[in-house]
């Protein structure tokens, strides 16, 4: 293609220009690409969060019934009571055990079922989208960073979230039922500080999807530029533009980090004030339900279950906050992707409609053409452009770059329609044909050769579906390639590498021929098949293409003019137009024409190159004898394996990448296939590694914010001391409401200054812990991912030819694992201090209140800790292997996409997503197993809380009975233990992300930790004052 044609389709790189201004997708839309089988999950899942999430509140009842038994009973049968109502626990414990386990076994499973349907459904979408829509309005980097990272945030938004947001809602709903029903007056006075939590939740989820629109953006442009680095990056290498390209990435996450530590402070601001909010609404309970006990004639134990009901029910909604954050997260996410998905081609390659010809001849025509491309619009490409090529005649266009040569090909594709005049075969309107059918009449062979990275079998077949051996056979022979593909290790079914990356230029080429053979077209269009070759590898491509000519109509876009002097018509181009047309004999003819001094022109250039050419004769002489030679150095020298490699990978650039165009034969890459073995050993060497990665180093990248580190922790730590606390005043409070009026009145005003304070406390810890988490979280994703696209352009060239360095699988690597790492220092870091305060602060309450019950307390605490690990211990093997599947299908969208004409013109759409979906089976089905495990973790965390409960207070009676601990002390260890367990199961809660977090990590430090033999970052070395030029290769 032209130079200033390339130009002209470069896309914008900026995703349409959404500018990531407030553009969200509805909740309820997440779900639209459900199926009857995900509906369902979503039922059950919903309905048994709503049983799970009331579970609670009917805990607030079973305990009313406790006080009484306690309260009410004469020491010697207080045991026959409170069995009774342990009873009650158990059965509680049973049905919130189902229950929980369904809520998230369905939930994990459909958000993992839907996820990989949305992704499939966008890299269906893209692969019909017409060639302008790449030009203007997506880049590679850009959709392989929305399907590994905005996909992610879309099934945090539709999985587990939902069922824990639908679990709160009913507790919050059950909380102020059961609270109504106990003490309506109470609940009413209470009830009207809703509506504050409600406007200060809503603020908060409103800013957040802002500032998360603004971060997707900024890591859509990084991805951008991680996919253009590292799929240019032999140009970048050799240009040194690493250093440009390091700095280009690191001002893109600059931006995200901006927004993610505003995204921090926001949603701690909007948790504080509704905690603030929920302690001062505590603070008036305790205030009011004394002046109703004075008043009103109410007693102690309707006050404390109203109280202990709208606990219930305003800590639930105080916990929505992460689940209001992913959903604003995945709206956003899933703007740009499902207007995608709704977006309807102009030019649209699954449209069946449009004539099939019972036959078609080949006859070729542009009428009258007007075209711009539509990334250019102010550049006139063609006004009023024609040309005629009979069936079975070759053209040939020639001409300087930018004249328009190669727009002739993409129109003849229908990559684009002209904006004015016809183009027309067999004198039919391209447009009024089936576009799928005509492609399949046409085949395309271009400058560059596009190569997916599979096996060289797979690559031709891209060709003709169902295509048979014999008929592969047969197409690899008539383009010449028969000969060095029997001599390969593997031969059909060696790998290629990344853009072919194993192959020499011509190798690669004779595949292309090979593959537009396969489908036997009827008009073939070359453009520009040979330009990149060098003259030994120009030769027999050539060959091959004179095989394939015959009896088809052929367009050549011809750069070196030698190639084309047997074609039927030449036409000279030139802005636009066809300056000159005729055979080469007749242009010939006139020495002032525009082809006689093209011709003049190169042989001129030829001329100096003469001496280039007998060394390239001499080269592929002796190329066998120099191949064994090779071969015996890589048997017999393990010690340097580097010469083979730089031997290999070199030349498979360009002509001008290895002897500076000296023209190696492309055939030397063949010793690269022995090493396929060591290759794949060095890689399970590498996984196991991966295994034993500590976090401890993850902790040491994170050193330079040590201080804002320790701030958080403390604000963490404070904010977990609160609740533990909470609950002993609220056992004190029980005592209080049965004092006399005087004493009660006094009292309450104290308590009820107490919680306000509290709550102030908290709204001062609970901002300063988001947002120096979000700092530390926000620098550290930032370092991991500068350092490892640092490492990642600084290795050597064959680093990126294995299959797992490709730049999709790179992009989605630096995407998903830095994001999933910082759940480790962010979310999950926060919670754990916060935890280890809350457990530490219940166990202190506890053993002053009565130790003799928190000993026995302590001796069955492992059983609720118990689930935790063992969930951990199941999730262990599935995450590392469902990533690294991932990153297959990550790498076959990216190779799709970058080569987009290339699948257009086979129309290898069905092809590419049958692969896709081939490689996202996988990691889907691990989902599933990991859903199914997270929902018995779950559902076993509550299980064990309830049965803990009824154990403690059937022992408790006992001690009381035994006069061993008193009424009062019973409930101080019993909400000791009670708040100091949810916040064990919220740790629970988390280990899935946990987990992929060290996978992550892991995964991360194996690029970190990569040494290239070839390091572009290394100063050593001698530098010369003067370079003259002369080369010289010793053996």
């Amino acid at each position: 293609m032209d130079k200033d044609e390339k130009k002209s389709e470069q896309p914008d790189g900026g995703g349409g220009g959404n500018n990531g201004k407030d553009q969200k997708v509805s909740f309820f839309k997440l779900f639209a690409f459900a199926d009857h089988l995900d509906v369902i999950f979503m039922v059950v899942g919903t309905i048994s969060a709503v049983a799970s999430g009331l579970a609670q509140p009917l805990m607030t009842l079973i305990f009313g019934k406790l006080i009484n038994s306690f309260g009410s009973t004469d020491r010697d049968h207080v045991v026959k009571e409170v069995s009774k109502v342990a009873v009650l626990f158990l059965y509680l414990a049973l049905g919130t055990g189902v229950a929980s386990f369904l809520q998230v076994a369905c939930w994990m499973v459909t958000g993992e079922r839907q996820a990989t349907r949305i992704r499939g459904l966008y890299l269906k979408t893209i692969l019909r989208q017409d060639i302008a829509f790449f030009d203007t309005e997506t880049t590679t980097g850009e959709v392989i960073g929305r399907m590994s990272g905005d996909t992610i945030l879309i099934q945090d938004a539709m999985g587990e979230k939902v069922g824990k947001f639908v679990q709160l809602l009913a507790t919050f709903l059950g909380g102020f039922a059961v609270a109504f029903t106990k003490g309506w007056l109470l609940a009413l006075v209470l009830l009207t500080c809703i509506p504050l939590i409600v406007i200060a939740g809503g603020s908060m989820a409103l800013i957040m999807s802002k500032m998360s629109s603004q971060g997707q953006v900024a890591y859509a442009a990084a991805g951008n530029v991680v996919e253009q680095t590292v799929g240019a990056i032999r140009t970048v290498a050799s240009f040194t533009g690493e250093k440009r390209a390091i700095e280009k990435y690191d001002s893109k996450l600059e931006v995200a980090y901006k927004a993610s530590v505003k995204q921090g402070l926001v949603s701690g601001t909007g948790l504080g004030v509704v905690l603030l909010i929920v302690f001062c609404t505590y603070g008036l309970a305790v205030w009011y339900g004394s002046k109703l006990i004075i008043e009103k004639g109410y007693n102690g134990g309707q006050i404390i279950n109203v109280i202990m009901a709208i606990m219930v029910g305003g800590l639930s909604l105080g916990q929505t906050s992460p689940c209001l954050s992913a959903f604003a997260s995945g709206q956003a996410a899933a703007y740009k992707m499902f207007e995608t998905i709704d977006r309807k081609p102009l030019i649209d390659s699954y449209d069946t409609s449009g004539r099939i010809l019972n036959d078609i001849k080949g006859d070729i025509e542009l009428r009258d053409v007007h075209f711009r491309y539509p990334a250019r619009p102010d550049v006139q490409i063609f006004a009023g452009f024609s040309l005629t090529v009979p069936s079975g005649k070759t053209a040939a266009l020639v001409g300087q770059s930018g004249s328009g040569k190669s727009t002739v090909i993409s129109l003849l594709e229908r990559f684009y329609d002209p904006d004015s005049g016809e183009v027309l075969i067999d004198g039919v309107n391209l447009k009024e044909l089936q576009l799928k059918w005509i492609r399949e009449k046409i085949g395309l062979v271009g400058q560059e050769p596009v190569l997916f990275l599979t096996t060289i079998r797979e690559n031709i077949a891209y060709g003709k579906e169902n295509a048979t051996d014999e008929e592969i056979r047969k197409a690899i022979q008539l383009a010449n390639a028969a000969k060095f593909v029997d001599k390969l290790p593997k031969g059909l079914d060696t790998m290629v590498g990344e853009h072919g990356a194993q192959l020499s230029g011509g190798q690669k080429q004779r595949i292309a021929i090979a593959r537009a053979i396969l489908k036997n077209p009827r008009i073939l269009l070359l453009d520009e098949a040979t330009s990149a070759l060098d003259a030994e590898s120009e030769r027999v491509v050539q060959d091959a293409l004179e095989n394939v000519m015959t009896n088809r109509t052929t367009v050549i876009v011809a750069h070196r003019l030698t190639t084309i002097r047997t074609a039927d018509t030449i036409a000279v181009v030139h802005r636009g137009k066809i300056v000159e047309q005729g055979t080469h004999e007749e242009l010939i003819q006139d020495p002032e024409g525009g082809y006689s001094q093209l011709v003049r022109l190169q042989e001129g250039n030829k001329a100096g190159e003469e001496k280039l050419g007998q060394v390239d004769t001499k080269l592929d002489t002796n190329f066998e004898a120099d191949k064994l030679l090779v071969r015996t150095i890589s048997k017999n020298s393990s010690g340097r394996p580097s010469m083979r490699k730089s031997i290999s990978r070199g030349s498979s650039g360009s002509r001008h990448s290895f002897a500076l165009g000296y023209g190696v034969p492309g055939p030397i890459n063949l010793v690269n296939m022995g090493e396929e073995e060591e290759q794949y050993e060095r890689t399970e060497l590498d996984n196991e590694k991966r295994q034993s990665v500590s976090i401890r180093r993850l902790a040491y990248l994170n050193r330079p914010e040590l201080p804002v580190l320790v701030l958080a922790s403390l604000a963490a730590l404070i904010h977990g001391v609160v609740f533990p606390i909470f609950g002993l005043l609220l056992s004190s409070a029980i005592k209080m409401f049965y004092e006399p009026p005087e004493q009660l009145k006094k009292d309450s005003n104290f308590w009820a200054l107490v919680y306000i304070g509290m709550g102030c406390i908290t709204l001062v810890a609970v901002p300063c812990q988001n947002y120096f988490f979000g700092i530390a979280g926000g620098k550290l994703i930032r370092r991991i991912r500068y350092l490892s696209f640092q490492k990642v352009v600084h290795q050597q060239i064959s680093w990126f030819d294995d299959p797992a360095n490709s730049s999709g699988a790179i992009g989605a690597r630096l995407s998903t694992d830095a994001s999933t790492v910082r759940s480790l220092v962010g979310d999950a870091l926060a919670l754990i201090v916060q935890n280890i305060a809350t457990v530490t602060a219940g166990l202190f309450i506890a053993f002053i209140a009565n130790w003799m019950l928190a000993l026995i307390v302590l001796a069955v605490s492992p059983l609720i800790l118990a689930q935790g690990f063992v969930q951990a211990k199941f999730l262990k093997g599935f995450s590392a292997d469902a990533k690294e599947k991932y990153e297959e299908a990550s790498q076959v969208a990216n190779d799709a996409v970058g080569s987009i004409r290339t699948v257009a013109s086979f129309c290898a759409e069905k092809k590419v997503m049958d692969l896709y979906e081939e490689k996202c089976q996988g990691p889907k089905e691990q989902g599933v197993r990991l859903g199914v495990v997270s929902g018995i973790g779950f559902g076993f965390s509550f299980c064990a809380l309830y049965c803990v409960n009824a154990f403690l207070f059937y022992i408790g009676a006992i001690l009381v009975q035994h006069g061993k601990a008193t009424f009062s002390e019973v409930f101080k260890v019993f909400f000791a233990l009670t708040i100091s367990a949810v916040g064990v199961s919220q740790s629970s809660a988390m280990a899935p992300d946990t987990n992929k977090a060290k996978d992550s990590a892991a995964s991360i430090f194996s690029i970190l930790d990569s040494k290239p033999q070839i390091d572009s970052s290394n100063d050593e070395g001698i530098t010369l004052e003067n370079v003259t030029g002369n080369i010289e290769l010793e053996h």
